[in-house]
């Protein structure tokens, strides 16, 4: 490789190999104590039964953190555009919070590192890969073709992540409708469908349920998902069809004539990098992580494979669909700077939930629809569902480190409501992480990049205001058809 190449290695590239080179010394350390650290999330799932004694205090961190994602982009959104200064706001909750766990429960710190490090490298490659593909052309803008991107897209982002279905799709969105006026509803739809409710049947589709993966969901069960994901999209995109078809309607026939003389053939380049998706989801579904099923510690044969696809697919790949892309690696730094914080600023929160769950007024699936979903609403969907599946363990009293107990408690009797709780769960996660920009990293990419191209989105609360009339009726019609 030129060296002029390799200095322009990606960051992610390095945020990975540092992240694994800081994981080294822990996993030594780790292996010098054995045997306890043979068996790492068995050790953390333990330790929950003494959380009752952590200070409800160690929760506030982790509250600030979010609250500072939540307010400081509306507040200072100039000074929070640099991820500097986000490292500044990661670095001042994750440090204090990381010596401390390192000085009391340096199992659940590395066990949390060891489940970021998993996240932030599939997150990444998703992200990589499909900004090496590039879909020209320029279709009509009409309400049938919109619609037909939305749905091509809501089943690309269970396959690609939300993250890559988004990115790959809005620029192509956005082209075919640039000669249209009335088009201010279509980013915000796209928001609802492929940047968010798309993604809920593969571990691949959104964090949260990667994060469920991770902790022993299988894979396949999230296919379990599938009428309520047909339910709540079928209702959006008809609204969503009729809404666009009224504002198609309003449209001046100049626009429509302009619209109809600048017509492109869609092509798409790069096409080398569907192969490296699909090794990152062979990778997922057939190779050891480094922490292996029992809670062992072993070679992370899964994250190496997925960064090599990313690798791949930026020194194998074709160079000009990722500059026709714009593609940059701005958004998944601001990911990775932040979301190493939360992994460290939750873990009292996840231990002190998991013991203390019993004892909240969470019971039924519905209860948990509802709690998940609005928190992920404001916070981010991925934290979000391991507080609340953490609370779920504890109230059915199973193994937060092994959600697989959750649903095999329902299978054998002891807990009937256990599987329908986690799948209340996964879906509020997933579905409600659409009703703001905050709810789910997409939503505020999609944003700027409709802004940048000229086709503004509405205000924050604006934004709310269409969530509010369009979701939340959705939401309660799945409440009662399936976690009441």
């Amino acid at each position: 490789m030129p060296l002029t190449r390799l200095l322009h290695l990606p960051r992610l590239a390095l945020a990975a190999l540092a992240a694994a080179l800081l994981l080294l010394p822990g996993v030594a350390w780790a292996s010098e104590h054995a045997p306890a650290a043979a068996h790492a999330a068995t050790e953390v799932a333990g330790a929950a039964h003494g959380a009752e004694e952590l200070s409800i205090y160690l929760v506030l961190p982790f509250a600030a953190l979010l609250l500072c994602i939540a307010i400081l982009p509306l507040v200072v959104p100039h000074w929070w555009e640099h991820n500097r200064n986000k490292g500044i706001v990661s670095a001042l909750f994750g440090i204090p919070m990381g010596i401390y766990l390192i000085a009391t429960n340096g199992h659940a710190l590395l066990h949390s590192m060891f489940e970021y490090m998993d996240f932030i490298i599939l997150l990444g490659s998703l992200f990589v890969i499909s900004g090496g593909i590039f879909v020209r052309g320029d279709i009509r803008a009409t309400p049938r073709n919109n619609l037909l991107f939305l749905i091509l897209g809501s089943l690309l982002a269970s396959l690609i992540g939300t993250t890559g279905a988004a990115m790959l799709l809005i620029r192509p969105v956005l082209r075919t409708n640039s000669e249209r006026k009335n088009t201010a509803h279509i980013p915000i739809f796209f928001i609802f469908t492929v940047a968010n409710m798309g993604g809920l049947l593969t571990p691949l589709g959104d964090p949260p349920l990667f994060l469920g993966f991770l902790r022993g969901v299988p894979f396949t069960w999230t296919f379990k998902l599938v009428v309520p994901w047909l339910v709540g999209l079928g209702i959006v995109l008809t609204i969503f069809y009729l809404i666009d078809l009224r504002a198609y309607k309003r449209e001046s026939p100049e626009a429509i004539a302009f619209d109809t003389s600048n017509i492109t053939p869609v092509s798409l380049s790069g096409g080398i990098n569907f192969l490296f998706l699909a090794g990152v989801v062979l990778s997922v579904l057939l190779l050891p992580g480094i922490v292996a099923a029992d809670g062992s510690i072993g070679i992370p044969w899964r994250e190496l494979s997925m960064v090599l696809m990313a690798a791949l697919s930026l020194f194998v790949g074709p160079k000009e669909p990722r500059s026709d892309n714009q593609f940059s690696f701005e958004a998944i730094n601001e990911v990775a700077i932040l979301f190493v914080a939360i992994f460290i600023a939750m873990v009292p929160a996840l231990l002190i939930l998991e013991a203390r769950g019993p004892d909240l007024p969470l019971s039924h699936p519905w209860h948990f629809f509802w709690a998940t979903g609005l928190l992920s609403s404001f916070l981010d969907n991925a934290p979000t569902y391991l507080t609340f599946t953490s609370v779920a363990s504890g109230y059915v009293g199973t193994d937060a480190m092994n959600l697989h107990t959750l649903i095999t408690a329902a299978a054998h009797g002891s807990h009937p409501s256990g599987e329908s709780i986690l799948e209340a769960i996964s879906v509020g996660a997933v579905f409600m992480g659409a009703n703001t920009y905050i709810g789910n990293g997409p939503n505020f990419m999609v944003k700027a990049i409709s802004d940048g191209s000229g086709l503004k989105t509405p205000s924050f609360f604006g934004y709310m205001l269409w969530s509010g009339m369009i979701l939340i009726p959705v939401f309660i019609l799945i409440t009662l058809l399936f976690f009441l």
